[in-house]
């Protein structure tokens, strides 16, 4: 299959390019940018003349909820709904039933994922049996199965000599180990982010140093033991402030944040609404703008969806007793450019952060529009808008921003040189 795309706008973060040309796809591949290479027939053409075309999104968190949770999703109805939101490469989280910890479970995801076709799912792997926090899983059997990291959600370890024993382990065989840190004990019970919105609607809060203690804790091991480490789903201002000394330090470590912790705070709590229940919790605006600042300087350098889909029931409880997460993969994209539009990064900037800087992260081979690269794009309209929720294709309806006009949409969405999705 031979494609050419007339007169985009492309944008390549990890070659700089920028400027608006032909792109030509061949067997999967990008082929040529701008001139056709010699002897090029196209079969098909694109007129992507006012588009941008990009390397398809990167998300290094999507939970497809599959094997376990049908309730929930499925990797059929989850890769579908990321190509929607421009997404064609994704990591799915361990957090399955059974879970991933064995080399048969890593098989059924990536079997399922290629039979689905809409995304490349790169698995993250539990890096103890069950998530129990003792026994390491099958690590190098998992890693040549295709997990590309490894991590225990947010599930505590035995002890700190059993989370140095894994590091150590992971170090010996160039693991990389993704930290969801957060102390158990000083986020017990918790329900928001620790300060006057919660104080004022009386409910259990999370402070700060439930993720900078753990943050510091696994920074040391981290130092120590000389593992490299991504850590998933910043929150706080200074957690970010300490990863970017980490980083001056030269120790070997990434970070992502939550898209959706760049745009809101704890004061969307103020209704109860449970759709705003996430863990780690939203926080201040202070933390807000420092995890803004911490993207804008490279400091955090992937933005991920932490896209985690439910049935209907697990939000139709109170507050306290609904289950976290939001639903919102497929608004990755249009999201991620309002950011744009109320000036907090710039385009490129942007770009960089879904697709280059996660793809390096994890060490993923996509990210880039280069010559010889996959033929993973996304073509979108930035002067297009998206309503959200006007064509819906997760299973999990729990997203606070169904109803909302967003900027930009998404036209096409290619894996390979194939179409995966077309609005």
């Amino acid at each position: 299959m031979r494609t050419r795309i007339l007169g985009a706008r492309l944008i390549d973060p990890t070659s700089g390019l920028d400027r608006v040309a032909d792109l030509y796809l061949a067997d999967g591949r990008v082929a040529a940018v701008g001139q056709a290479p010699t002897a090029f027939e196209a079969d098909e053409t694109l007129d992507a003349r006012g588009l941008i075309a990009a390397p398809g999104l990167v998300d290094l968190s999507a939970a497809l909820r599959e094997p376990g949770y049908g309730r929930k999703g499925s990797i059929a109805s989850e890769t579908r709904a990321a190509a929607a939101g421009g997404v064609t490469s994704l990591c799915c989280p361990p957090l399955t039933r059974p879970v991933l910890d064995s080399p048969a479970v890593a098989e059924l995801i990536l079997d399922r994922a290629r039979e689905a076709g809409h995304a490349k799912v790169f698995p993250i792997g539990a890096l103890t049996r069950e998530l129990a926090g003792e026994q390491l899983a099958e690590l190098v059997a998992l890693r040549d199965t295709g997990c590309v990291a490894f991590g225990n959600g947010l599930a505590s370890f035995a002890s700190n000599r059993h989370l140095r024993r894994a590091l150590e382990y992971a170090a010996t065989f160039d693991l990389t180990v993704v930290f969801h840190s957060q102390d158990a004990a000083l986020a017990e019970d918790g329900l928001a982010h620790e300060g006057p919105m919660a104080g004022f609607l009386g409910l259990a809060g999370i402070p700060e140093t439930a993720e900078t203690v753990a943050l510091a804790r696994d920074l040391l091991l981290v130092e120590q033991t000389g593992v490299r480490a991504h850590f998933s789903q910043l929150s706080s201002a200074r957690g970010a402030r300490m990863i970017a000394e980490a980083q001056a330090r030269g120790l070997p470590v990434s970070a992502d944040v939550a898209l959706y912790q760049l745009i809101l705070t704890d004061e969307a709590l103020a209704d109860f609404s449970s759709l705003y229940h996430v863990q780690p919790p939203l926080r201040s605006r202070a933390d807000r703008d420092g995890l803004r600042d911490a993207v804008r300087q490279g400091t955090i350098q992937a933005i991920a969806s932490h896209h985690q889909p439910h049935e209907a029931d697990a939000k139709l409880a109170p507050f306290g007793a609904t289950e976290p997460g939001i639903s919102s993969v497929e608004l990755l994209l249009p999201l991620a450019l309002s950011l744009v539009q109320e000036n907090v990064l710039d385009l490129p900037t942007l770009l960089a952060r879904l697709t280059s800087g996660p793809a390096q992260a994890l060490r993923l081979p996509v990210g880039s529009l280069a010559a010889g690269a996959p033929a993973d794009l996304v073509l979108f309209d930035p002067e297009a808008a998206t309503l959200a929720g006007e064509r819906w294709l997760s299973k999990g309806r729990n997203c606070p921003f169904i109803g909302h006009v967003l900027p930009g949409a998404v036209r096409y969405t290619l894996l390979d040189g194939r179409i995966s999705y077309q609005a």
